[in-house]
């Protein structure tokens, strides 16, 4: 069985960039979605870093996580 990681996927290598259109979509389509509470332990200057990205993009950092988690998600599902 070969092993891959998440990094070395080519999209990666480039900068990331949030479509706008693709969050408020997603924050309007799972709005009344059900969530299960979970517990991630990130280091501190993760949780700084996402903080000050969620600032420049103009939501909140926990809507930043999921959406971290979605499109690395997505794009897994793409690589198998």
């Amino acid at each position: 069985m070969t092993r891959w990681r998440v990094k070395s996927l080519k999209s990666y290598e480039e900068p990331f960039v949030l479509d706008a259109e693709r969050i408020v979509g997603a924050m309007k389509r799972y709005k009344h979605a059900k969530r299960r509470p979970t517990s991630v332990a990130l280091e501190e200057r993760t949780i700084r870093g996402l903080k000050v990205v969620a600032k420049e993009q103009g939501i909140p950092y926990q809507v930043l996580m999921r959406i971290f988690i979605t499109y690395g998600l997505e794009a897994m599902k793409k690589a198998s």
